[in-house]
């Protein structure tokens, strides 16, 4: 609120992850590729195998060309997008972490310096020297990553950070260890599998086979073990926060799973390569990498829903506004919103004042500020076509919208402002889709779930639609008349009579079917 909204009609969250994902991907081989390189080098000359040495000078242009022209791109790419769609959370990742990215800085220039003088050296140096610029240029690339991902892990686990604000509790953070050792499996295995595809160019079956084979020793292993590294970085994550990940809407659980079958097929691919490692076309190459991309990028989106609705985890939330306040933040804490109002206090708004004829207009405006970090009106996470499945009229929507926090199991803010505020809110939302006609024939009680209570309510035996709805259908049908009696907060839905028979009928067929007990009811809600 602090800075002007980047407004993307197709989502800056999309493009968040277009840019972030093929710099991931990139960087991590900088890392594994760097190793790679060095070792081979060194295994080359000890067996003397020139065969080999040539083609790694050709791997080692590939090399170059990807990670320090496509990755420094890539990364200035992010740097750029991340200050124009979350300024403040930029901002204060800077702040806190100066030291930190000047050093990371003096080791890139370092990496890319080790990189050309590696590339321009083979006929130039002797070979011990050469040898000596890769490892200065594998140590550079590692400390990087060091230093990188204790600013990545941070953000979803500062832990003991947020009480005592000390530079290096938030840096060696709970998730920092098996992200680190996580992250490093990755680049290994990326390392492998990048060989492949300069391999699969070589007209040479013998030399071939035995990269495919070589790369294989990277690629495998790692693979191996990265199901088990996941499962130590999730048993680092606190418990709350991936309980809430794995609610009605759960994104964390179902990438989570992507990327291990993600993982699998990569692993298949790359003892497919093994059975005639000599015939290995570039097509193939390419589709191992692919669906590589596919498994790292999921495990990103693992971590980015972890986090939600944070940037930084119980600190600043997605759309800038801090959870608490704290010092230096001018004012933009979600108390001092709620007392002084949003449009009070972002300054790059056009309208400071609430009358009875700009409240569309207001709306429109508050909406820009607090919801389009994530949502768009009719785009990536539109808000449109989540309104075109309701019913709901404008004191609906108003405690809708009051009653945010609690939707998808915590996975957005509370709403920052006054009541009138609100209201200006849910004005504009009624406007984004028209309201969609009446329930004709036969009403299915799922279909009234997913419309109405899903965003709130799971699928689990401990949830209050199902612990406190009475068991008799009729009984039930009749408290869904008044939903505040069960629950003060929920919104009074206008259900016809149709609709609540048949959502009582659905809850009872439901809740017959769920597990009893608390363990058994968490594991239902995250499946």
């Amino acid at each position: 609120m602090n800075f002007p909204v980047w407004d993307l009609a197709f989502g800056a969250g999309l493009l968040m992850a277009l840019v972030a994902g093929l710099h991931v991907f990139v960087s991590h081989f900088a890392v594994g590729g760097g190793l790679f390189l060095v070792v081979t080098e060194i295994r080359a000359r000890r067996k003397k195998d020139t065969e080999l040495l040539e083609w790694l000078k050709k791997h080692s242009k590939f090399f170059v060309l990807v990670t320090v022209v496509f990755g420094a791109v890539t990364g200035v790419g992010i740097w750029f997008t991340i200050g124009l769609i979350s300024p403040t959370a930029t901002s204060n990742l800077i702040h806190i972490y100066v030291w930190a990215w000047a050093i990371e800085w003096v080791f890139f220039f370092l990496e890319i310096t080790a990189a050309l003088l590696y590339l321009y050296g083979w006929e130039k140096l002797e070979p011990r020297l050469h040898e000596w610029y890769g490892w200065v240029y594998f140590v550079a690339a590692f400390a990087s990553l060091v230093v990188i991902n204790g600013i990545i892990a941070f953000m979803l686990t500062p832990g003991a950070w947020i009480e005592n604000h000390r530079f290096w509790t938030g840096f060696f953070n709970p998730t920092y260890w098996p992200s680190l050792v996580f992250r490093f499996c990755i680049c290994l295995a990326l390392a492998g599998i990048y060989a492949l595809i300069t391999a699969s160019v070589q007209r040479n079956a013998a030399l071939k086979a035995r990269i495919v084979r070589w790369g294989a020793l990277w690629t495998v292993p790692s693979l191996v073990l990265l199901p088990l590294l996941g499962r130590w970085y999730i048993h680092k994550i606190p418990h709350d926060l991936w309980m809430s990940a794995r609610g009605a809407v759960p994104v964390a659980t179902d990438s989570a799973w992507a990327a291990c079958v993600l993982l699998g097929v990569t692993l298949l691919l790359a003892l497919v390569a093994l059975i005639r490692p000599g015939r290995l076309h570039l097509a193939f190459s390419l589709a191992v990498a692919l669906v590589a991309l596919g498994a790292m990028d999921s495990f990103e989106y693992v971590r980015e829903s972890v986090r939600k609705p944070y940037v930084i985890v119980k600190y600043l939330y997605a759309n800038s506004v801090y959870a608490a306040a704290m010092p230096g933040d001018g004012g933009f804490d979600m108390d001092n919103i709620n007392q002084a109002g949003v449009l009070k206090t972002a300054r790059w708004v056009n309208i400071r004042t609430l009358t009875k004829d700009n409240q569309v207009a207001a709306g429109r405006e508050i909406f820009r500020v607090e919801c389009e970090s994530c949502h768009t009106a009719n785009g990536y996470r539109g808000m449109r076509q989540e309104i075109m499945k309701r019913r709901w009229d404008h004191a609906t929507t108003r405690a809708m919208l009051g009653g945010i926090y609690l939707m998808h199991n915590g996975a957005m803010p509370a709403f920052a402002g006054s009541d009138d505020e609100l209201s200006a809110l849910a004005a504009y939302v009624d406007t984004l889709a028209p309201s969609p006609p009446p329930t004709m024939g036969k009403v299915d009680g799922k279909t009234v779930y997913e419309n109405d209570c899903s965003m709130c309510h799971r699928m689990t035996a401990s949830d209050q639609m199902f612990t406190e709805l009475p068991k008799d259908p009729q009984a039930a049908a009749d408290a869904l008349k008044d939903l505040t009696t069960l629950f003060p907060v929920m919104p009074d839905l206008k259900l016809s009579d149709q609709e609540r028979e048949a959502l009582a009928q659905w809850v009872n067929r439901v809740r017959a079917a769920l597990p009893a007990g608390p363990a058994a009811a968490e594991q239902k809600g995250g499946e």
